[in-house]
């Protein structure tokens, strides 16, 4: 069976969706705990493409990865990045953060673009570690996260800023390629 989820790298013409997604879902509970106060261009179309700009100038540089999440329909659905890319052969390292748009939670796409990033950055960056860091209260993140074979191994103290005051997140690590 085909699966339902795809990840490609970002494109310019997906600020569109992408702003779409980050409007709407801004007022919904769940992602207003975990996600950073933006500025009000951050939710617009202009706004993603000057940041996918930026995400793309970093994969030039070799440093992220930056994907969407795809459905079946070939629709944006998401995002997954890889970030702080360090390839030197004593490290081979990076960072993973994810969203789904509220309208495709709950049917399996994050745990799939995240399998799919892991096989990237096993497969394609050849990387040995990758990090990621959860909310201690997102419980649907850390369970994507188990499921891909991550494990918590510690506490980042007063690491966030959310919703005015400061939180503490959940370390999660996974070593690829054993």
């Amino acid at each position: 069976m085909q699966s339902r989820t795809r990840i490609r790298l970002i494109e310019p013409a997906d600020a569109v969706p992408i702003a779409a997604h980050r409007a709407r879902d801004i007022d919904a509970e769940a992602f207003r705990r975990y996600e950073p106060a933006q500025p009000p261009e951050f939710f617009t179309a202009d706004g993603q493409l000057e940041r996918i700009h930026r995400l793309l100038d970093g994969h030039r540089a070799g440093t992220a990865w930056p994907c969407v999440v795809l459905d079946q329909d070939g629709q944006v659905i998401g995002q997954i990045t890889v970030t702080g890319i360090l390839p030197q052969p004593h490290v081979r390292r990076a960072s993973l953060g994810y969203w789904i748009a509220t309208t495709a939670e709950g049917q399996g796409h994050a745990g799939r673009a995240v399998a799919l990033a892991l096989a990237l950055m096993t497969d394609e960056l050849g990387l040995h570690r990758v990090e990621a860091g959860t909310h201690l209260e997102n419980i649907a993140s850390q369970r994507v996260l188990r499921r891909n074979g991550f494990t918590p191994y510690g506490v980042a103290h007063s690491s966030i800023h959310l919703d005015g005051r400061w939180h503490d997140g959940l370390l999660w690590e996974r070593i690829l390629g054993d």
